[in-house]
């Protein structure tokens, strides 16, 4: 081989092997995906049959991708013009003032349901180790301010629909006894939970229905059915997706508009857009 021909050969090599990191840093974090799936209730209202319900998931505002991904993206989810909007938790990354501040601008051009707009936490709205309490109760006030109406161990009736939501499983205010105990099985209910870990918990209290998660963001680099080396859950069959958990609950875990890094390989973020339906 000469010089020349070594020269060449090593520069594709080099094209080739730096693509999957150029698209997994610079492209994928920012293909939004937009799943639409059907989402049959018990007890459903028929004046709700059709109306779609929205879920955001995993915002993660801070400094380690430009959080103006998510403004553009909450105009293209606008478009659907949803009834419903839940956000599944983890606004901010690590929960420092400039987030939370950031955190106005981000939230004041976000998705707002014409019949209700919900929210819970997640962990890293807890800031540092899930312990700054003070931080979740100000995005809490950050959020209800722009009008989502956040549910900390508690539900609220909107139109025929009961939301349920849990606080964070990770934070000490993790407390879901608190309404799951005197909820009430004859409404139509969709409970919002951030950590899926919580599926396995003896607290459901016979409770069948739609679960709403996030946290895991899929693993945000995984091969599906290969491995997902990353997955910050005990349970490893909580990646993402639906999930049926076989005594009547149905769990679906959002794959995250936010990243906690800006490296996405075959786990592209996500919003996604339910039909309502009666089951």
């Amino acid at each position: 081989m000469t010089r020349k021909s070594f020269l060449k050969k090593l520069l594709q090599i080099s094209v080739v092997g730096a693509f999957p990191v150029l698209y997994s840093w610079q492209v994928e974090p920012f293909w939004l995906e937009f799943v639409e799936k059907k989402m049959p209730i018990k007890k459903l209202p028929e004046n709700l049959i059709g109306k779609r319900l929205m879920q955001i998931s995993d915002l993660h505002v801070g400094s380690r991708f430009d959080w103006n991904f998510l403004i553009d993206s909450f105009q293209k989810a606008k478009r659907f013009n949803p009834d419903f909007v839940v956000y599944t938790g983890d606004f901010v990354n690590h929960g420092t003032s400039q987030e939370r501040e950031d955190l106005k601008i981000v939230i004041q051009n976000a998705v707002f349901g014409s019949l209700g707009t919900f929210g819970i936490l997640g962990n890293h709205d807890y800031g540092k180790d899930w312990k700054e309490l003070d931080v979740a109760e100000n995005i809490c006030e950050i959020l209800e301010s722009f009008g989502v109406t956040m549910l900390n161990n508690s539900q609220m009736e909107s139109n025929g629909l009961n939301f349920i939501g849990f606080d964070d499983l990770w934070s000490s205010n993790f407390n879901p006894m608190k309404v799951m105990t005197d909820y009430d099985a004859s409404k139509a209910n969709v409970v919002l939970c951030h950590n899926p870990d919580a599926c396995d918990k003896d607290i459901w209290n016979e409770y069948q229905g739609w679960i709403l998660s996030g946290h895991t963001h899929g693993g945000q680099c995984r091969i599906p059915g290969i491995i997902t080396p990353i997955l910050p859950v005990k349970n490893r069959k909580y990646i993402a997706g639906e999930i049926d958990l076989q005594d009547g609950r149905m769990l679906y875990i959002n794959r995250a508009i936010g990243h906690s890094f800006q490296l996405r390989f075959m786990v592209r973020p996500e919003i996604t857009v339910f039909t309502l339906t009666q089951a």
